[in-house]
């Protein structure tokens, strides 16, 4: 005898409760948790209709089948799926409404379904009219494209359609507003989004076509909906950048098929996104040189060096407390330089407000940007600018002193490549990379925080 029981959800993490109350305490969100039914087994049904098969199982060693990948066209999304879209994978993109997700699956879409051999490219859109999708494409001049478009909701339909065509790519947006008729919730639910997923990434495994699923993001960035969707998936994409900006930071946070952490830069034009082949030259273009607070970092996102500028005004305050702004890095971090420097150097901060911004909206991570950050706010802090051709990088510890870093030749490369004609690194980089010898750039050695002071006296 199958029943109707009622449980309560979570729409924000997909946390279950017996009862309705007003605060989640699996997020801490208020007012998102929603009554879902769902279908009880009776005590009568538990015993299995049919035994089950016997598992084979396999050594480790073995030859593997190679992995075929489908190229997008577009190096950047190649990049950070790891060299191509794996048939039968499930991308789940994710990024802030209006960034540009849309925008770059329909390039994707049309820019296969243009390719060798004409692959099959569906487009299904839940949340705007054919209409809109058809306004975007003319826009982006792509409207003669053979991306085959529809709009639809309802997974059953999807299927039944997709299960009848030789599709290579598909692409659903969003998955928020798919439903299946036998959850008895309303689409966006935890309930739907898991089932409806479910349902599409089934297909495309049995099918063998590359599946993009966007996502909607919550008010703190992560992915609405059950966790256990970012868990189904084989590949989770953020589209970052902020809207006063015209850069976007494709990067990957999960990748069953390539190396996680990989960024691609777009930058926004008219036309659409715009792939960045040289993100360091194109982040420092409206660098100036020869101001205080101001230094280039020498970073890695991924397997790539990257060169951004980090800028930093220190100012008299006004308040009883003074204030940290932070914009693109950890302001935790940033209280932990502070707190080195006053404790390490001697320095004195507590009648100063601090401002820190990684120009051009990327969002760094990496404690190697501790020494270029102080290093930026001792030049503020001195109103003595640092010389416009060096690049910095180093791990600070508690106790002041600097850590080495990884990949430091690729970062050094990167900056011989750009023209920069010196460094300040950890002290012990040299001797433990002696390939930076042969390189054509200055690379001075600091063990301690307390020699940062020399380079402004």
């Amino acid at each position: 005898m199958v029943k109707k029981s009622i449980e309560y959800v979570c729409q924000t993490c997909g946390a279950v409760y017996p009862k309705w109350q007003g605060k989640c305490d699996s997020c801490g969100e208020w007012n998102t948790i929603v009554e879902e039914k769902i279908a009880a087994e009776g005590f009568s049904n538990l015993s299995p209709k049919k035994k089950g098969g016997i598992i084979d199982f396999v050594p480790l060693y073995g030859e593997e089948k190679a992995l075929s990948r489908l190229s997008t066209g577009i190096k950047e999304l190649d990049r950070v799926s790891g060299g191509g879209l794996v048939p039968g994978s499930v991308i789940l993109v994710g990024g802030d409404p209006g960034i540009g997700k849309s925008t770059l699956l329909l390039q994707v879409s049309a820019s296969i379904a243009s390719s060798a051999g004409n692959p099959e490219c569906y487009y299904i859109s839940g949340e705007e009219a054919i209409d809109q999708v058809r306004i975007r494409a003319k826009r982006l001049h792509l409207e003669q494209t053979p991306v085959k478009l529809a709009s639809a909701t309802e997974v059953k339909d999807i299927v039944a359609t997709l299960e009848k065509s030789n599709a290579a790519v598909v692409v659903i947006d969003s998955i928020q507003t798919m439903y299946l008729d036998e959850v008895e919730s309303t689409p966006g639910s935890v309930a739907q989004v898991r089932a409806c997923a479910y349902e599409l990434i089934k297909l495309a495994k049995r099918k063998g076509f590359a599946l993009f699923l966007v996502g909607h993001v919550t008010k703190q960035g992560a992915l609405a909906g059950p966790r256990v969707l970012e868990h189904m998936v084989d590949t989770v994409l953020y589209f970052e950048g902020e809207r006063g900006h015209h850069f976007r930071i494709l990067r990957a946070v999960k990748n069953r098929f390539g190396a996680t952490d990989e960024i691609g830069v777009f930058e926004m034009q008219d036309q659409g996104l715009v792939e960045v082949e040289n993100p360091s030259a194109l982040f420092l273009a409206e660098r100036q040189g020869n101001i205080s607070g101001s230094c280039v970092f020498a970073g890695i996102e991924g397997s790539r060096p990257l060169l951004v500028e980090i800028q930093a005004l220190v100012c008299p305050t006004s308040y009883a407390s003074p204030r940290r702004a932070v914009v693109g890095w950890d302001s935790n971090r940033l209280s932990m330089v502070l707190a080195v420097l006053e404790a390490r150097c001697g320095m004195n901060f507590s009648s100063q407000d601090i401002y820190l911004n990684i120009a051009g909206g990327l969002k760094i991570s990496e404690p190697a940007a501790d020494l270029a950050v102080a290093m930026a706010v001792i030049s503020s802090l001195t109103n003595k600018p640092l010389p416009s051709d060096m690049v910095i990088f180093g791990e600070i510890g508690l106790s002041g002193e600097i850590r080495a870093v990884s990949q430091a030749s690729a970062r050094l490369k990167e900056a011989q490549k750009l023209g920069f004609k010196s460094a300040i690194a950890p002290s012990n980089l040299i001797n433990k990379d002696k390939k930076n010898r042969a390189m054509d750039i200055a690379v001075h050695e600091i063990g301690n925080v307390q020699r940062l002071i020399n380079w402004f006296n």
